[in-house]
């Protein structure tokens, strides 16, 4: 079977147009609803399973945001149903942290069929599509998972390159942590040179929590010194928040971008890693 040739950046119309499809269809979709439980249960797109986003993270302290262990990845997404010839459709009800936070999972087991509902169930249902509450299940999988390193970004791969100049770091997180007057760390801060565009700019809220129009996003990063001949690394507090920047440079077509996902709850509670304020 072949996976549907759906964009990366998908809108409502189009996903529409997909639905309702059979379960055995020989362009497989996969809806993968990354959502909190209480608007899953409130209303979601027709055949969507929910994922809980805390599944996408260890949750272990001090760096709660690490991706699982390859264990608990197989079987979160043998849960659901994932094969390799299924399209994953994600979205979610924030403006696409968690969705993005799921699509970077996916670059890391190496399973590259996907798309993100631009502006997830809040464009869905403010533009009047069609809407469930029933709770649907994935056809268990035997899903094998085979991690891809290259987008996953450790405190040993950012401390040398810092400061080359093709190589710089996106914070994500608030101007008040980035300059370290909100403390979440044992100490509060960023990493020297990193380039801080807080999360909340990439989504427009007039628009129903799309992104910002690519253009603009693209002389946003152009300007801010994130261009794409550069190597880029992404962080939050968390590897949440940057969940939405990592899929934006995905979006953009950057060619070498990681996420960190140890970011600052990881750098922050260390004692040896620099720290700039």
């Amino acid at each position: 079977m072949t996976a549907p040739l759906l964009p990366l950046l998908l809108d409502g119309a189009q996903l529409d147009s997909f639905l309702p499809q059979p379960r055995h269809s020989s362009q497989p979709l996969l809806i993968l609803d990354t959502s909190s439980h209480e608007s899953y249960a409130r209303h979601h797109i027709p055949g969507a399973i929910h994922i809980p986003p805390q599944s996408l993270q260890i949750g272990t302290p001090p760096a709660p945001g690490k991706i699982p262990a390859e264990e608990q990845l197989r079987a979160l997404f043998s849960s659901v149903g994932l094969r390799p010839e299924h399209h994953v459709v994600a979205y979610d009800d924030e403006g696409g942290g968690w969705a993005g936070r799921l699509i970077w999972t996916l670059d890391v087991l190496g399973h590259h069929h996907s798309s993100y509902l631009d502006g997830g169930i809040v464009s869905w249902v403010n533009e009047g599509y069609a809407l469930e509450t029933k709770v649907n299940k994935g056809i268990a999988s035997d899903f094998e998972v085979t991690i891809n390193r290259a987008v996953i970004a450790e405190i040993d791969d950012i401390l040398p390159r810092l400061g080359d100049s093709d190589f710089a770091v996106w914070d994500a997180r608030s101007v008040q942590e980035y300059t370290g007057t909100k403390a979440l760390a044992k100490r509060n801060g960023h990493i020297p040179g990193a380039i801080n565009i807080d999360w909340l700019e990439l989504m427009d809220p007039q628009r129903n929590m799309r992104l910002i129009e690519l253009q603009q996003l693209q002389q946003r990063l152009d300007q801010a010194g994130l261009s794409a001949d550069k190597t880029i690394v992404t962080h939050c507090h968390s590897h949440h928040r940057s969940g939405l920047s990592y899929l934006a440079m995905k979006i953009l077509g950057y060619p070498d971008i990681k996420g960190y996902h140890g970011s600052w709850s990881e750098w922050g509670n260390r004692d040896d890693t620099p720290i700039e304020n």
